[in-house]
């Protein structure tokens, strides 16, 4: 059973190795030379390619390695062949899992590691410039480290659930993108914040940690930034008054202190550093709620077993679904 599911699979297994070990091996000669640097700039097409094929490839095994896996068999009606031998169900399906997860997980993991080691020197240069992304933000986290391996396994029993489910490859493979896109972006927005608990600060607000003021049309100043810490995930930047309660617009004190919006214009230094005094007088601060850098690695153990304990239920529904099947 497992040489009849091999050979059903290595194509498209051998097909995605051979693509990562080609990206590993490009990163494997360019990486030293990134060591010791702190200008990226003639590599930054290949930091973004390197972190589309990290998010892309949990999404391609779902695809073309989980949708099909099952299905495929269903329409052609070649499961029932196995079926009616010494094969149990079970055994037909645990098989498969048994060759496919192993090999959707290993092939992400490789490819992670391979670029969260070749981003490292970048990564360590984003954590000190606020022009760079820090690695625990949403669009390079789910590119690096061990979360990435979840992502693969999930996406892979994902298309084999909606595959059992629909019984048709195409739409079968349609649906299972359009899903886990969508797990994708939900996760990010609604999950991981709140994986470990945000940390809080009221921080004074000065001339010298101002990073944005936004206002409307009318040139009405309706929020400012401050400085976040080095490497942070910022949840919440907002301006709150003495009690607390957030504030927007600004108030009057600094609608005519602060460079607003477009006009080109700056006040004196000095009459900023002033207008700030006198927001904080008024009891106004600035309210941070972030994920602090050193919880890159926790948030990314948590998030991968968070993946892990989706897909073992996947798995589940999977055998449950089986017995259905005619």
């Amino acid at each position: 059973m497992t040489w009849l599911v091999w050979r059903q699979f290595r194509v498209p297994a051998l097909s995605v190795s051979a693509g990562v070990l080609v990206v590993a091996a490009v990163l494997a000669v360019t990486g030293p030379d990134l060591v010791g640097r702190t200008n990226f700039s003639d590599v930054e097409t290949l930091y973004t390619g390197t972190l589309l094929a990290v998010y892309v490839l949990p999404a391609v095994i779902g695809v073309f390695w989980g949708a099909p896996m099952v299905t495929r068999e269903l329409e052609t009606g070649t499961h029932s062949l196995v079926w009616n031998q010494s094969v149990t169900r079970t055994r037909w399906l645990a098989t498969k899992f048994a060759v496919g997860v192993p090999a959707a997980m290993a092939a992400a993991g490789l490819l992670s590691l391979a670029v969260t080691w070749w981003a490292a020197p970048m990564d360590a240069a984003a954590d000190l410039d606020d022009d760079r992304l820090a690695r625990i933000v949403p669009e390079v986290f789910a590119g690096r480290g061990v979360a990435p391996v979840g992502y693969a396994a999930f996406a892979l029993l994902l298309g084999v659930a909606i595959g059992m489910v629909v019984r048709r490859t195409v739409p079968a493979m349609a649906l299972t993108l359009v899903l886990f896109a969508a797990v994708q972006v939900l996760v990010p927005l609604l999950v991981r914040p709140h994986l470990l608990p945000p940390t809080e600060e009221s921080v004074v607000i000065t001339a010298e940690n101002v990073r944005q003021v936004g206002g409307d049309e009318h040139g009405v100043i309706d929020f400012m930034t401050v400085a976040p810490p080095d490497g942070a995930w910022v949840l919440t930047n907002e301006t709150v008054d003495a009690s607390g309660k957030a504030v927007r617009p600004l108030p009057g004190s600094v609608q005519d202190c602060v460079p607003k919006p477009g006009s080109g214009a700056f006040p004196e230094r000095g009459s900023i550093t002033s207008c700030m005094a006198r927001l904080t007088d008024l009891g106004y601060r600035q309210h941070l709620v972030y994920q602090p850098g050193s919880r890159f690695w926790p948030l990314q153990w948590l998030e991968l077993a968070l993946f892990l304990a989706l897909s073992a239920l996947l798995g589940w529904f999977c055998f449950r679904r089986l017995r259905h099947l005619s």
